[in-house]
């Protein structure tokens, strides 16, 4: 993980991209008196979004277990698919 300050990258754009993109380095870029960001490979950021939707819908189904603890749930009969 590297830290460089607004002007560096500016400078320097095309360098940090390429080690962002190819060497998988993740690339803080510090602004005085403004929030940092965040350079990363495409790739790596696929995999983030990825986990946090796996993480989402890994919750969804906890909540439904234990909705279905609770005695929440409904029981339905099921529709039978004649085969021509």
């Amino acid at each position: 993980m590297l830290a460089v300050n607004y002007s560096t990258i500016r400078n320097n754009l095309k360098n940090y991209c390429d080690i962002a993109a190819d060497a998988h380095e993740t690339v803080i870029i510090t602004r005085k008196d403004e929030k940092n960001v965040v350079l990363i490979s495409l790739e790596k950021y696929n995999q983030l979004e990825k986990a946090a939707r796996n993480a989402e819908y890994l919750a969804m189904i906890d909540r439904g277990i234990a909705q279905l603890e609770a005695g929440k749930g409904q029981q339905h009969e099921l529709i039978e698919v004649e085969k021509e």
